[in-house]
């Protein structure tokens, strides 16, 4: 397992059309299980609603984890969403 803690810097957070976009890329990745982690709750990046519901916004610290056969390019590109978008 792979995991990276990140600390949101865009004043917009993980709205809707940024979670379509991370769970469109994450689903490149299949057979690897990817999940953000925020204020205790955690959401795959498959589940829209889930992620949507964890409220990441401006200074929230989320812990991205990615696990199965191709974690460390799943954890590289999520890595790099996170830092473009959020």
């Amino acid at each position: 397992m792979r995991e990276f803690t990140y600390t949101v810097t865009n004043s917009g957070g993980l709205h809707t059309r940024r979670a379509g976009l991370l769970a469109m890329q994450a689903k490149a990745f299949r057979g690897t299980d990817i999940t953000v982690s925020a204020e205790g709750n955690t959401a795959k990046t498959s589940q829209l609603m889930k992620l949507i519901g964890l409220g990441i916004k401006q200074g929230s610290r989320v812990t991205v984890a990615a696990e199965g056969p191709q974690e460390n390019d799943a954890i590289s590109i999520v890595r790099s969403f996170f830092e473009y978008y959020l």
